[in-house]
């Protein structure tokens, strides 16, 4: 379970994002941190059972993102996170396919799947195998528990335009145009402290694996 003293100190975090006031709690910090690692491993015995697909060696502490946020290049320069983001990969041990994404903050917390925002050429593959298989992908998000989990799957960011080589006319042109393809559920932090929460939040994450199936299949 995420412990209340983890999302105690997020909250704080959010409220007093400085280098000074991070390293007089830097000990807050870790404690939290090694919470999530606890969290995060137990998560993972709990997705194995429903997606076998997972990599059996994948470690916890790995999945764990950085709390320092790089701000070369951005108007924000608040230092830190203030989440812990969780990225668990489905092919591998590394990003950059379908995967689970779990999101603790004090307040908004979440657990995802599927993929953000696709690189050019795993977006065209994936459109691809929607021009093919679209009645495949929407056996799975038009299921009534999918929806009453993640909503309506076509809602989320579109291109304006048509993508290149669709018509307006293609019977899964609104899945053409989503430029990422995720089903995302909110969590509140009293579902996150009970006991059972790694075997909870893997059992939303059992209808988001055949989401995660199809796009790995596209990139196959």
């Amino acid at each position: 379970m995420i412990q209340p003293h983890t999302f105690s100190f997020l909250k704080e975090l959010t409220e007093n994002n400085n280098r000074e006031w991070f390293m007089a709690n830097k000990d807050r910090y870790e404690a939290a941190r090694e919470n999530v690692i606890d969290f995060t491993a137990e998560f993972i015995k709990e997705l194995q059972k429903i997606d076998p697909q997972l990599d059996k060696e994948l470690e916890a502490k790995k999945c764990i993102m950085r709390i320092y946020r790089d701000i070369r290049f951005s108007k924000d320069k608040t230092p830190y996170k203030t989440n812990f983001g969780i990225s668990i990969p489905t092919h591998g041990q590394k990003a950059g396919r379908a995967e689970y994404f779990l999101h603790l903050a004090s307040g908004n917390s979440f657990i995802a799947g599927g993929y953000w925002m696709p690189q050019a050429d795993h977006l065209k593959a994936i459109r691809q195998e929607i021009d093919y298989n679209g009645q495949t992908l929407k056996a799975i998000i038009e299921d009534k528990e999918f929806v009453k989990l993640f909503g309506d799957f076509t809602t989320q960011d579109q291109l304006k335009n048509l993508p290149k080589e669709y018509s307006a006319d293609n019977e899964n042109i609104k899945l053409l145009k989503l430029k990422s393809f995720v089903a995302l559920h909110n969590l509140t932090e009293a579902e996150l402290m009970e006991s059972t929460a790694p075997a909870m939040v893997a059992s939303i994450c059992k209808r988001i694996a055949p989401l995660n199936e199809f796009i790995n299949n596209a990139l196959a």
